[in-house]
């Protein structure tokens, strides 16, 4: 079997893995849904000067969180519960590489995060009339790829520090829910202090939501080409996956 065989059965297992996961289904394919209804509801969705509907500039956000929570919020739960529960040890005695088994983490989130945006994008154009433009489709396509392969590699990462089972929920949703109420996922950057946005512009949520941003935003002319917004993105992708790469653990810590 060859590598790139050996990749894709391991990604079609991870996928499995996660559609017969109800709490990781919930949280990364229904939530974010209920949040894009909330908001329209709260909001209003009226029609802009150009035509577009304001559910249209919640759908980044919303984006956003998804992204984040089928990358770096599950792949940190999931991999620290592996881990603790000796799959990962066990995987280390069959005879799959460990990087296949760790690349094909981050493919199976890519899979995730481009059908969340699908759903999202297609629920949002039958209930709320949300657009997305043909100019914004290659600066959807990089942001997903660069943004959920880096997430992917900060889940991994975030396993370093995650002690336990039992505390991986805890200290994964300590991390990223203040981040998601500062980063322009649920409140506007523009109602924030500027010191927290100062704060914020540090993590690569908010940039992943800015990218995202300037895919749909209805007002840019040509193709945007949020290229500082991606470097910042990438820039902790290769961070964490040097912390990865040096304190990832196969075997429990108990």
């Amino acid at each position: 079997m060859t590598a790139i065989q050996r990749l894709s059965h391991q990604a079609r297992f991870d996928l499995l893995v996660f559609r017969r996961n109800p709490a990781a289904t919930f949280f990364t394919v229904i939530l974010p849904l209920i949040f894009l209804v909330i908001f329209t509801s709260i909001f209003g969705n009226e029609t802009l000067d150009n035509g577009a509907k304001v559910a249209t500039l919640y759908v980044p956000g919303i984006l956003a969180l998804a992204i984040s929570s089928a990358t770096a919020v599950n792949l940190a739960i999931t991999m620290t519960t592996r881990r603790e529960r000796g799959v990962l040890k066990r995987v280390r005695g069959t005879p799959i590489p460990p990087w296949v088994f760790v690349v094909a983490q981050a493919i199976s989130a890519f899979v995730i995060s481009v059908a969340m945006t699908v759903i999202i994008v297609v629920v949002g154009r039958i209930l709320f009339d949300v657009s997305l433009f043909a100019r914004g489709i290659p600066s959807l396509l990089i942001t997903l790829l660069i943004g959920a392969m880096s997430f992917a590699a900060i889940g991994l990462a975030l396993t370093a520090i995650i002690p336990s089972e039992d505390a991986a929920p805890a200290v994964t949703n300590a991390i990223m829910l203040p981040l998601y109420f500062i980063s322009d996922v649920f409140i506007p950057s523009d109602q924030v202090p500027d010191w927290i946005s100062t704060i914020a512009g540090i993590f690569p949520i908010l940039h992943l939501s800015n990218a995202l941003q300037e895919s749909f935003d209805p007002f840019v002319e040509g193709t945007p080409f949020p290229w500082q917004h991606w470097l910042v993105i990438a820039a902790w992708g290769v961070g964490a996956a040097a912390v990865t790469l040096r304190f990832f653990r196969w075997t429990p810590r108990r």
